[in-house]
């Protein structure tokens, strides 16, 4: 903890708080299911914190402080904020992939996170994989259905491990009303979250790897078939900013036969990523107007298991390409 009995100058200030960008850019994703708005509210973090400095007196931590800060400016950009759904989240039922696709624009979806913003190169194996457990793409999905309070309370003392009062100070609350948001966080999180049942391979383990592998392969072979024996049996597909989702191996590769603009082997060509703490992969297409460029197309988010893939979302902001540090044509 900081000792205040000398005089704090910018330095300080940098020396101090710079370290802790990248997980405050995580802790707001979380809040706000935006890499993007995460990044804007935590410059706005660091600008009220350095106006503040000043006034720091080592109650907490700087680290603490910083999270305050952070949580109370998510909180008060969530006010003006619609919640960030998936398509799987909008209580509609699966989709036939025979039926024509449509989308909504204009829906402020879920954004993925690259696993860059999670921790940096060199960082402790176990904080690693305690932080993308926090960022899963179904349980910010599933805090999305929470209201702000409730998902700063939840984030803070189920991810963070933040004591009772500490949250409340946070968010200028009681320790009484923060263990009672608390408590409906957690019940509202179990009707929506997703399921523990068959836990999900790290995004580096061989497991994952090696299906991530084989997933690639099928698409650029234009082997589609092939995908089906790797989807587990209640397997879902979703691609915002299109409603429709879609359940099962069979239907989801009928719906790559239906809507999707490849015709042969070499169409498709797919860069190996990582998101969310998930393994993921970047679709690059050829299309008639790129003359044989292969062009950015959609980032696929996998949910990978011991038995299969059983989630993926196919994002098609090809925005998300250039946030990825991934190259614009192959």
């Amino acid at each position: 903890m900081l000792k205040v009995t000398q005089t704090l100058t910018s330095g300080d200030f940098d020396t101090l708080t710079a370290p802790l960008r990248r997980e405050l850019v995580a802790h707001c994703y979380r809040m706000l299911g935006s890499l993007q708005d995460a990044e804007d509210q935590v410059q706005e973090t660091y600008l009220r914190a350095w106006r503040a400095f000043d006034g720091f007196e080592g109650r907490s931590s700087v680290r603490t402080w910083m999270y305050q800060i952070a949580t109370r400016t998510c909180l008060t950009a969530l006010q003006q904020r619609a919640r960030r759904p998936m398509p799987t989240g909008l209580g509609t039922p699966s989709s036939d992939p025979a039926d024509e696709i449509t989308a909504q624009h204009e829906v402020p979806w879920l954004e993925p996170l690259p696993d860059a913003m999670i921790a940096g190169p060199g960082s402790d194996p176990a904080a690693v994989a305690t932080a993308r457990e926090g960022v899963r793409l179904a349980f910010v999905a599933a805090l999305q259905h929470l209201s702000p309070r409730q998902r700063a309370v939840l984030v803070l003392r189920d991810v963070l491990q933040w004591r009772a009062a500490e949250v409340a100070d946070a968010i200028g609350a009681s320790t009484a009303a923060v263990n009672s948001l608390l408590q409906r966080a957690r019940a509202q999180l179990d009707a929506v979250g997703p399921s523990v049942d068959d836990p999900l391979s790290a995004p580096d383990s061989p497991e994952a790897r090696d299906q991530l592998a084989r997933y690639i392969s099928a698409f650029e072979d234009y082997d589609i078939e092939r995908l089906v024996d790797m989807f587990t049996a209640e397997a879902v597909w979703e691609m915002p900013p299109f409603v429709g989702w879609y359940q099962g191996g069979p239907a989801i590769v009928e719906l790559i036969h239906q809507k999707c603009p490849a015709d042969a082997a070499g169409d498709m060509r797919l860069l190996p990523v990582t998101a969310n703490g998930q393994p993921a992969a970047a679709m690059y297409m050829r299309l008639p107007e790129t003359d044989g460029r292969h062009v950015p197309f959609q980032l696929h988010v996998l949910d990978v298991s011991p038995s299969g893939v059983s989630h993926v979302v196919a994002f098609l902001d090809t925005s998300l390409f250039a946030k990825f540090g991934l190259p614009e044509a192959l």
